[in-house]
Parts: structure tokens; C-alpha cells; sequence
């Protein structure tokens, strides 16, 4: 029984999509959702070469994704809690996920293909491989 469920959410437009998914589940009423976002280091955004494009802007304030975050905790029929944490976005939702002993983790997918994907790298495709539980992948569309 799925009683944990980590949601990772970022600022793309896939966001609402994953919101959408999590809410189609069918969870206990004693289950638990916790509402994840991860901003970049300003470490990580100094290693990223010049070169090459960056992943998201990091323009988007703690206060407009903590604001986000609690709309979509609003709409949701189940206990839920916010993590907002900086770190690489992919250890840091593993780490989450340990933490919480969750039994699910729901992370969007931006379609990433050829060149784009080995540029930016794919967080979800991390997650899939290294979380010690089951990963939903949303994808665009």
C-alpha cells in the first residue's frame, strides 16, 4: 500500500501535470504527500560552463514557489507537507525520500531528447536510478 508519496515539482509547466497525476491516485486517508522543490546551488550554477545552456533560471523566488506549493497542498484531499531545500535536484529528492520513508515518488519528465538531454542532464532519469523506492515519471503530453 502506497502510504508515502514525495511529489517533486519544479517551476516548468509540467508542474501542474504531476499535480494532476498525484491527485488521480487513489491514496489511504492516512497517507502522507510531501510537496518538494529543489533550487540549484549557486555552486552548481558557477560549475555550469558558460557555453552551454542553463537548466532553469533560478530568477523564481522562495516566495513565489512556497506560494505555488501551498495552492497545490490546498487543492489536496490527504495530508501533505512542504519541503523547499537547495541542493542538486536529484540527490536532494532522494535524500527527501529517504527521510520520509516514502513509498512512491511522482517527478515530471521535460521530454528532454539527443543533445538537449546529455547537455542539461535528466534529473528524473537519476531519481529512477538511485531512489530505494518506485518512481512515477510524468511526461509532457
Amino acid at each position: 500500500m502506497i502510504k508515502n508519496v514525495l511529489v517533486a515539482l519544479d517551476t516548468s509547466e509540467i508542474a501542474s501535470r504531476v499535480v494532476q497525476t498525484l491527485d488521480e491516485l487513489i491514496l489511504a486517508p492516512d497517507s502522507t504527500v510531501v510537496l518538494c522543490h529543489v533550487f540549484p546551488t549557486a555552486d552548481s550554477e558557477i560549475e555550469l560552463p558558460a557555453d552551454r545552456p542553463h537548466p532553469e533560471s533560478t530568477t523564481v523566488s522562495y516566495f513565489q514557489i512556497e506560494k505555488q506549493l501551498q495552492a497545490y497542498q490546498e487543492n489536496l484531499s490527504v495530508k501533505t507537507e512542504l519541503e523547499l531545500v537547495t541542493g542538486d535536484p536529484a540527490q536532494e529528492i532522494i535524500r527527501l525520500a529517504n527521510i520520509y520513508q516514502t513509498d512512491l515518488i511522482i517527478i515530471g519528465s521535460r521530454g528532454l531528447t539527443g543533445m538537449k538531454r546529455i547537455v542539461l542532464g535528466s534529473v528524473s532519469n537519476q531519481v529512477v536510478e538511485e531512489a530505494n523506492c518506485s518512481v512515477l515519471v510524468v511526461k509532457p503530453n
